[in-house]
């Protein structure tokens, strides 16, 4: 007999080696529906494989929708989704590439099966994130879901894909972006979050938790965010609390890279103890602030905090909040210290003028012609 008040469950998938076993499991396993949407998915093996399982399933009777990314998935072919169609499943690209609109994306990764179990994270469906993060494969996490927090996600992806083709009146002419929503469920929160105008929910669910806080550890693949986020971070080290950020010591961007290093002396001035992951590249996003963790596709950059489409959930989840402190204790076992006296002494004037240019393009330009287009769309 179930329980009337059935509560949200929660597993942290640490690797690509535990995460692409469950999705497929949970594909597999489906009887009624099956909701993908991911940002990157490859032509590769793995790639193969889970669109196999998918066609399987809508052959046996699963209602499937596939969207995915059309700039983040630009190398995938036009027909790679033909046998998912031909069997009766539905595919769409998100934003077909444009000039016009290319800078707006959607960055989130989600699948739902059933509306029973969910899988959300920073995992992207390619090669590259098969392994352990150690010795093979980039370091990313993944969480899954079931429970009631469950349907929210699945209605989530229901509104994404519905406005995929960016057709709609509404979706383009939109001063308030309907994007941007908290939606509060039993057991935690689910933060929605896109271009346009508004409150962002991830920034302000970020910045409320940083007031009082005490205890911050960020695991940030890509990590430059607002001046109010960073002022935040850096307040809770100069009362006296701490604030640890695994950051990307490689990095599949190297520009972001460089425009992240403008901001290490500041941070490290304030008492903010930066370490940058070493075997492989780090890809992962995890926000712990106290007895609160976030999770999801959204990095603590410009581009996840005003022009992507993201999604984060946070959980006021005691056993996941000490769960992630684990893994956030033993990513740093992997991860080098930046101490402060070293880095100023590394800094050149050629370095500084390149990280300053890198965040200039990254934190203002990108922004401006990604605002200038979602502007200037049209029916």
């Amino acid at each position: 007999m179930s329980s009337p008040n059935p509560t949200t469950k929660f597993r942290w998938l640490r690797t690509g080696d535990e995460v692409f076993p469950a999705m497929l499991a949970a594909i597999d396993a489906a009887q009624t529906t099956i909701r993908l949407e991911i940002y990157i998915y490859a032509d590769s093996a793995l790639g193969k494989r889970l669109r196999d399982a998918l066609v399987r399933a809508q052959q046996r009777g699963v209602e499937v929708k596939v969207m995915v990314d059309s700039f983040g998935s630009i190398t995938l072919s036009g027909n790679f989704w033909d046998q998912l169609i031909a069997a009766g499943g539905q595919f769409h690209w998100f934003n077909p590439m444009s000039l016009k609109r290319f800078g707006i994306r959607d960055h989130r990764k989600m699948l739902v099966c059933d509306e029973q179990i969910a899988f959300i994270g920073g995992f992207n469906i390619a090669s590259e994130y098969e392994g352990d993060g150690v010795t093979k494969g980039w370091h990313d996490l993944g969480l899954q879901v079931t429970g009631p927090l469950v349907r929210e996600l699945a209605a989530a992806f229901d509104d994404q894909f519905s406005l995929a083709g960016f057709r709609h009146r509404r979706f383009v002419r939109l001063r308030k972006s309907a994007a941007r929503k908290l939606i509060s469920a039993r057991d935690g929160e689910l933060l929605l979050s896109g271009p346009g105008r508004g409150r962002n929910p991830i920034k302000r669910a970020l910045q409320n938790d940083l007031i009082n806080a005490q205890d911050v550890k960020i695991i940030q693949a890509y990590f430059l965010p607002t001046w109010r986020i960073r002022r935040e971070l850096m307040r809770v080290a100069r009362r006296g609390g701490r604030v640890q950020l695994i950051l990307a010591g490689k990095s599949d961007v190297p520009l972001s890279q460089l425009a992240t290093h403008s901001l290490y002396q500041r941070l490290l001035r304030a008492g903010v103890a930066i370490y940058e992951y070493q075997p492989q590249i780090l890809h992962a996003k995890l926000i712990i602030v106290d007895e609160v963790v976030y999770a999801g596709s959204a990095n603590l950059d410009t581009r996840s905090l005003h022009i992507n489409y993201e999604l984060l959930v946070r959980l006021p989840d005691r056993q996941l909040v000490t769960a992630a402190r684990e893994i956030f204790s033993n990513d740093l076992k992997h991860s080098r210290r930046i101490e402060r006296s070293a880095w100023r002494k590394s800094r050149t004037f050629w370095n500084k003028l390149k990280e300053r240019w890198a965040y200039f393009l990254f934190v203002r330009v990108d922004t401006y012609i990604a605002r200038r287009q979602f502007k200037t769309l049209r029916h």
